[in-house]
Parts: C-alpha cells; sequence; structure tokens
C-alpha cells in the first residue's frame, strides 16, 4: 500500500501558490459566494440574500457583509432560486444549479428601484426540476426532522424509507434498496462508509446531525463504489458563519417507556465553528419484536458527534468528524424463550475519526483530501444459564476497523464539470464465535412412529435409530450434532482475524451541451481479502431538458464491482456450500465469499406539473453476479453474509411531489420490485430452514409499497400537523408454502401468522392440527397460496398486505418569543394498532411484527 500512499502524497503536494478565492465545504458540498453592488458598481452592504429550493423545503439566507459580500457553505447539489434584496433596489432574482465542490461567485449589481428593467434570471419550471441522469431524493432537515421515528435508534433509515421511492421496509431499521438487502452506501462529508450501518450491526449517526441527504437510487457517478444500490450523500450541520451561538435541547416520553434526550449546540464566525450533538435513548422495544407484545426488549443507545471546521486562509479549509456511540440491547424473546428464562443480549461501541481538508485553485479547481478510520465492536452474550437459550446458546465477540482516505481534484470548466480521484482503504476484521444446539428437538436424531422428535440424549448417531424402533430423521444436519449440548455435545469455536484490502480510482466527467447533460465515467477497483478480484467500471447517462414543457428524460447504463459484507465474512467463507450444517471448515480457503459484478440500466423521467408539482419516475433493471444477502441465526440479531449465484432485479420507483402552497405540501413515494435470485448459495450458518437451489423470490420482493405524507403549518415558527399513509403489499414469506406447513407450526408460530379455520383461531397455548374438508383455513398475516398453486419464482407466499397510519402535531414556537422559543411536538404511530408483520421465520430476517400504536411526547427549547 505504500506506493498508493505516496501517490496520495504527491497529489497534496501539488497544492502551491496562493490564489484569490474562498475556501469551501467538504464532499459533495456546495458553495455559493458573490459581491452585491449597486448600477455604479459600488458595493451594497446589508442586502438580504436567500437561496431556496421549492421542493426540498431548503431556505437559507445571508446578509451582505460591510464590503457587499456574502457566501452559503454546505449547500447540497440541487437546483436553487437565489434572491437579493435591497432598500431602494429592485429585486434580484437567478436560478443556479450546483452540482461541484468548485466554489460558485456571483456578481450581483442591483438596479435602482426607479427604473423600469426588472433582473429576473429564472424561469418558472427551471429551478423545480434537475437536468441530471441520476435518479435520486433530495431530502432537507426541514422534511426529515417531522418525520415519525418508528424504531428506537433508526432516524436515518426511517427518513430514507419514507421519504425514497422504491425502497422497503424491514425489521429494525433494516430496508431494501430496490430488490436488495443492505446494499447501501453512506458518504458523510466526503467519508465513504459501506458497512453495515443498522443498529443491529453498528450504530449510525444521529438523524439531527445532517442538513441534508441526497439518497441516489439509480446511475450514481463513478466516485461510488462498492455498495450502490441506494448511495446517500449526506452534509452534516456546520457551526461556521454563526453570528451567534446556536442550538436545542428536548426531551421525549413514549409508549414502551421509550424516552431520551437530544441535545444540539453551534458556535462560531467566518473562520471556524463547531457544532455539536450528543443523543440518548432508552426503551422497551428497542428492536422489532417476535410476538406482537414486546418481551425481553430492553435497550438504550447513546450517541456523540462533533463536527469542526477551521479556514486559515481564503484557499484552504480544514474539517474534523468526530463520533462515538454505544447501544446495549436484549434479544427479544417468544413466549417459548421467556418461559425458559432466556436472557441474551448484545452490545455495540462504534467510533470514528474523519478529518478533512480542502484546497482552491484560481477559479476553476478544488483539492479535496479525506482520510478516515471507522471501528466497530460488537459484543453477544448469552444466558449465563445456557439451557435456558433456546434453540441454542450463542456467544460473539467481533471486531471491525476502516483506515483510508479518499482524494480528488474536482475542475470545472465551459461545459464540462471534470472530477479525478483515489481511494484507499484497509479493512482489519477480528471475530470470536461460540455455538451450541441447546434443544433436543431441533435437530433430532430419531423420529417415534408419530413422526415426533425422540429427545433422549443416548441417541447420538443415526445408526441407532432402527435397533430402537425409530426411524432416522430425514431433515437431519449431520454437522451440527457435534455440537448438540442435549446430547453431551461440546460447543462449536472459532477465532480468526483477516485483512481486506481495496484500492479504487475514478474520472467523470459532466458535460452540459445545451439541453442535454452527459455523465459519462470510469472507475477502477481492486479488492484483496480472503478472495482477490478487480474489476473495470464504465458508467454513462444522459439527461435532457425540454425547457418549454418542464420535462427531463433519463437514460443510463452503470457497471458496478460490490464487495461482500464485512460483517463475520470471515466465519462465513470458512462454512462452504451449505452452510455450517453440512461442512464444518471443510471449505476453508476453497469457497470464500468472493465480490460480485452487476450490469445496470436505468430510465426515467422528471416533469414539472405548473409551479408546484413535479412527478420523478424511474425503472431500473439490475443482473448482478454473485449477489449477496445475509443469513440471521433464528431469532438474534447475529447475522452471517451469504452469496448466491446470480440475480435479476427490476423495479419502477415514483414519486410527487408538491411544493409548499400557503403551508400546505405533500409528497408520495412508490415502487414495484421484482427480486429473482439464482442458486446455489455458499457461506452463512443456514441451519434454521431448507433453501431452494433454483430460481426464486427471496424476501426483498414486493409488489406494491407506498407512502403518503402530507403537512400543513400555519406561518413560519406556527402549528403543524402531519399525517402519513404508509402500505405494504407483502414481503415474499417462503417458509410457509401450504396449509400443511402451517398447520405442523408451533403453537406460538400459528398464533404469529394468525392462523385460522373457520371461526377457529390459534392460540400460543392451544395450536391447530388440520382443518376439517369443507371449511375455510387461512392465515389473517399471511398469503399462502392455494393447494398445489405454490411456486418459489411465480406465485411464493407472502406476509398478507398492511395499510399504517401516523399523525403528528407541533408547535415551533410554543410562547411566540423570538430567542430562545420552545416546541412541542406529538406523534402517534400505527393508529389503528393494525397488527402486522414484517416477515415470518425468515431465514434472511426471522419474524419481527410492525411496532404497535405508539405515542411520543417531546418538548424542546431551540436558541
Amino acid at each position: 500500500m505504500k506506493k498508493q500512499i505516496i501517490f496520495i502524497i504527491l497529489l497534496i503536494g501539488l497544492v502551491a501558490g496562493n490564489f484569490n478565492a474562498h475556501a469551501q465545504s467538504m464532499g459533495q458540498a456546495g458553495t455559493i459566494t458573490g459581491t452585491v453592488a449597486d448600477p455604479s458598481g459600488g458595493v451594497v452592504p446589508g442586502a438580504k440574500v436567500e437561496i431556496k429550493n421549492f421542493m426540498t423545503g431548503y431556505d437559507r439566507t445571508e446578509t451582505s457583509d460591510a464590503s457587499g459580500n456574502f457566501r452559503f457553505l454546505d449547500v447540497p447539489p440541487n437546483n436553487y432560486h437565489l434572491q437579493v434584496v435591497a432598500k431602494g433596489f429592485q429585486t434580484f432574482q437567478q436560478d443556479l444549479n450546483v452540482r461541484t465542490s468548485v466554489p460558485i461567485h456571483l456578481n450581483v449589481q442591483l438596479r435602482l428601484a426607479a427604473e423600469s428593467t426588472t433582473v429576473d434570471v429564472h424561469s418558472d419550471n427551471e429551478s423545480m426540476i434537475e437536468n441530471v441522469p441520476t435518479a435520486h431524493t433530495d431530502v432537507d432537515s426541514s422534511v426529515f426532522s417531522k418525520l415519525p421515528t418508528t424504531s428506537p435508534g433508526s432516524g436515518v433509515s426511517d427518513a430514507i424509507t419514507l421519504a425514497t421511492p422504491g425502497v422497503v421496509a424491514d425489521s429494525n431499521g433494516f430496508f431494501h434498496p430496490i430488490g436488495d438487502h443492505a446494499q447501501t452506501g453512506f458518504s458523510v462529508d466526503n467519508q465513504p462508509i459501506t458497512d453495515q450501518q443498522s443498529k443491529l450491526f453498528s450504530t449510525s449517526l444521529p438523524l439531527n446531525a445532517f442538513q441534508s441527504m441526497e439518497v441516489i437510487a439509480g446511475a450514481p457517478p463513478a466516485e461510488y463504489g462498492d455498495k450502490t444500490s441506494l448511495v446517500v450523500n449526506a452534509i452534516t450541520r456546520s457551526g461556521v458563519g454563526a453570528k451567534k451561538p446556536f442550538g436545542s435541547l428536548s426531551l421525549n416520553y413514549g409508549s414502551f417507556g421509550t424516552y431520551g434526550e437530544n441535545f444540539s449546540f453551534g458556535f462560531g464566525n467566518l473562520k471556524a465553528g463547531n457544532f455539536l450533538v450528543a443523543d440518548t435513548v432508552r426503551s422497551g422495544r428497542y428492536l422489532d419484536t417476535p410476538e406482537f407484545s414486546p418481551l425481553h426488549g430492553k435497550g438504550n443507545g447513546e450517541t456523540v458527534f462533533d463536527r469542526i471546521d477551521y479556514e486559515p486562509t481564503a484557499h484552504d479549509f480544514f474539517h474534523l468528524n468526530l463520533f462515538f456511540a454505544r447501544s446495549w440491547f436484549q434479544t427479544p424473546n417468544t413466549f417459548d424463550q421467556q418461559a425458559s428464562g432466556q436472557d441474551q443480549r448484545q452490545q455495540i461501541r462504534s467510533f470514528n475519526l474523519a478529518p478533512g481538508y480542502v484546497h482552491i485553485f484560481g477559479t476553476s479547481a478544488t483539492l479535496t483530501v479525506s482520510p478516515f478510520f471507522r471501528h466497530d465492536e460488537v459484543q453477544y452474550f448469552p444466558s449465563l444459564d445456557s439451557a435456558a437459550d433456546l434453540p441454542a446458546t450463542i456467544r460473539q465477540t467481533r471486531f471491525l476497523s476502516n483506515l483510508g482516505i479518499k482524494a480528488d481534484i474536482a475542475y470545472v470548466h465551459g461545459i464540462h464539470n471534470l472530477k479525478v480521484g483515489a481511494q484507499l482503504q484497509h479493512t482489519f476484521l477480528s471475530e470470536n464465535f461460540r455455538l451450541g444446539i441447546t434443544d433436543p428437538t431441533f435437530n433430532p436424531i430419531c423420529l417415534n412412529v408419530d413422526g415426533h422428535p425422540v429427545v433422549d440424549p443416548q441417541f447420538t448417531n443415526p445408526r441407532q435409530c432402527a435397533g430402537a424402533g425409530f426411524t432416522v430423521n430425514p431433515g437431519l444436519s449431520l454437522g451440527l450434532i457435534p455440537f448438540d449440548l442435549s446430547r453431551k455435545g461440546s460447543l462449536f469455536g472459532f477465532l480468526d482475524h483477516t485483512d481486506v484490502k481495496e484500492e479504487a480510482f475514478y474520472v467523470q466527467d459532466s458535460i452540459t451541451w445545451g439541453g442535454a447533460n452527459i455523465q459519462a465515467g470510469l472507475r477502477g477497483d481492486i479488492y484483496r481479502g480472503l478472495s482477490a478480484a478487480s474489476s473495470i467500471e464504465p458508467r454513462i447517462g444522459l439527461s435532457y431538458l425540454f425547457k418549454p414543457t418542464g420535462t427531463v428524460l433519463r437514460l443510463a447504463y452503470s457497471r458496478f464491482f460490490e464487495t461482500p459484507y464485512n460483517e463475520n465474512l470471515i466465519l462465513s467463507s470458512a462454512t462452504g456450500a451449505g452452510g455450517l450444517a453440512t461442512n464444518v471448515f471443510g471449505a476453508f480457503g476453497v469457497t470464500p465469499l468472493e465480490p460480485g459484478r452487476r450490469n445496470q440500466f436505468n430510465a426515467g423521467f422528471q416533469q414539472a406539473v405548473g409551479k408546484h408539482v413535479t412527478v420523478d419516475a424511474s425503472y431500473i433493471w439490475k443482473y448482478t453476479d454473485n449477489a449477496y444477502d445475509f443469513d440471521t441465526l433464528f431469532s438474534t440479531p447475529v447475522a452471517f453474509p451469504i452469496a448466491w449465484r446470480k440475480s435479476k432485479i427490476d423495479g419502477l420507483s415514483v414519486r410527487v411531489n408538491l411544493a409548499e402552497i400557503k403551508g400546505f405540501s405533500a409528497f408520495t413515494v412508490l415502487g414495484h420490485t421484482r427480486s429473482r435470485f439464482f442458486g446455489p448459495e455458499i457461506g452463512g450458518l443456514i441451519f434454521n430452514s431448507p433453501i431452494n437451489s433454483f430460481v426464486f423470490r427471496i424476501d426483498h420482493d414486493q409488489v406494491l409499497q407506498q407512502t403518503t405524507n402530507f403537512r400543513y403549518q400555519y406561518k413560519k415558527n406556527g402549528p403543524w400537523v402531519s399525517f402519513i399513509w404508509r402500505y405494504d403489499s407483502g414481503l415474499v414469506a417462503g417458509s410457509v408454502p401450504d396449509l400443511d406447513t402451517a398447520f405442523s407450526l408451533t403453537a406460538d408460530q400459528q398464533a404469529a401468522i394468525g392462523l385460522f379455520c373457520a371461526n377457529t383461531f390459534a392460540t400460543v397455548t392451544g395450536p391447530l392440527t388440520g382443518c376439517p374438508s369443507g371449511l375455510v383455513a387461512g392465515a389473517t398475516r399471511l398469503r399462502i397460496p392455494a393447494s398445489g398453486t405454490e411456486s418459489d419464482d411465480t406465485n411464493p407466499p407472502r406476509i398478507a398486505p398492511r395499510h399504517l397510519f401516523d399523525v403528528g402535531f407541533g408547535i415551533d414556537n410554543l410562547f411566540h418569543t423570538d430567542r430562545p422559543r420552545f416546541t412541542l411536538r406529538l406523534t402517534a404511530v400505527n393508529i389503528t394498532n393494525r397488527v402486522a408483520l414484517y416477515n415470518f421465520l425468515s431465514t434472511f430476517s426471522g419474524t419481527h411484527f410492525v411496532t404497535p400504536r405508539g405515542y411520543t411526547a417531546e418538548l424542546g427549547i431551540v436558541w
């Protein structure tokens, strides 16, 4: 890696000279600077300068200083309408397109108010739509700060799921981006983060640390690699330019004993700034549970984020993000596990250090260098009495650390917006895992004449069955017998560590030519871990703007190189085909999880309807060789990466957005996804249920998902009310292909799916063993195919459709004061208390109910 580091140092060494420019924001955020002058060229101090995006709600205002200068930092990539107002002058208006890290400088010359000519450099539609080939959604803090959080510690995931089309909600803050599972990459102030951000694996940044998010669901530029089904380009809040110290403190309390505190504080000047966030949460339903009523579901989390900015000269900018988080939570129990006294828990510690440096060359180029270090430590604890753990006792300690650097040069000239860069990353993995089967009925050796498991611990070999008058269990997993503690076995143990080295180089250019925008890029990736591979990835996109109709058409092709998940990668690469139950260590070094390759095609359009409505629609086709997912261990949060031979995914995503009209705003997002996976599969610890080795619909597949949000706010800081309608047609639930399988489930499992025969329903103590001919049988929370019609590809079983409704009410200035002002917020989720499932007995996710009806009250102070 020494040569690559030398390359980066030489790149930084190119920084030289003294240029008359202003330093700017990190990463993809833009900077807008300018000078306000009168007709004679004299400066105009005290002018009010405002930039606004009508669709996202982004709105910022600055005042020109004594020299007539103004500056906006950390401007998210988007279109903006700029307006300059000064007493005695006509209003100046102009539309801007911020799509580069190179600062945009404006010379604003105002006309006297007595003159008849107005300066109005904008169109009705142009500031509402974006002429870019990427399919994406822009979400500002003014929107996501008022969205409800359905699961503690999952604010970022909830905001992405509720506001982004084609993203399907799953349990515990997981979501499926356009038919994939957890294939999401984050870029936070130019720091790439592609490891899992769910609260089961790590801890994401607190939502109140973000200023905005650009969520790219199609044709991301070449600088983005690895996990690319969804790319979240996030910009955090800063204290630079703060005229006074600012901040907030809020206290909240809600259902299930959920309460917490959110604190933020910022201060700064034109040269430096600091912004700090400290949040806590405690809940009796920290994770989504396998029962509608939470059992053994307590958890808590604490996060601290600090952003420090410093601008020593007009052309240099230093930046530092610090983040620390800790969480502790119980693994929710089923009724059976609760009765046995199971007490499994998990603790996570996360730390992140991300400095950054920006240098400006003249007026057309910038150099950005972003080193980073991220560390996650996960510990999973069994019950003190291992016999209480059902069906297995589990212990785990693992470490995941990323050390890397990203550097690029951005250059803007004429019709070109060019970027050339490199990224180096070294990942350190360490895994210590222990497992023992404790339930004698989980993997019985023999079955009696009635087909019931023989639990006598003396039966440890299938050859013993016939002599005792029993039959061999046809579903027996031979590989698990040595680790069956109920049959005098011993704990399975695994301890290992490895390094993963990744290098990437990219070049991309966005060319604007009349109404056309051409995005051309090339990326090269080199991966060296338990397996080794490399790839060259061309990416090309075209969009065209028809100004008279306010229409943008998009078309793109992308090639991606997808690396294996790092979480529990070593053990998954050691188990081989069929998982632990089939081959214990026999395939180590022979079938490690390897990088995948994807061809992706995108087509779509964006249409402005009048002055307030936009419609954005995209269709996507994804063809992947070596497609990834996770294998969840029973109902625990412990999961292992697996790889399938290939996948074919296609889907439609639509977003309709209504800009604010006299306080009223709304948006609707919807998606339709077909997600087909092809065996065989390797890796993981799959022994929950057999997996079809042929084509099947995976549990990311959903016919229709939609979220509609309505909001009304009276004046800027007045009372507001919101209403959210969420609909999911149901994910695939492949573990119950027919009614015969449903009647063979345990009583608790039957009660979970709402199994019935005529007017008789299964209960946790009263299972149903069948249903007489002529009576109607089924399940209220599963859609089970009719007898003989089930097909893993064309007619799989699914979770039943569900409609969920959330409402919110708030006042942003309770006592009508200036500084400080007090806020009040009341939120209710799932107000009809709909009993519904996310998933059921999924090898990939387990069993989880959606959040029952819950209320939250929050009181805050803002200064």
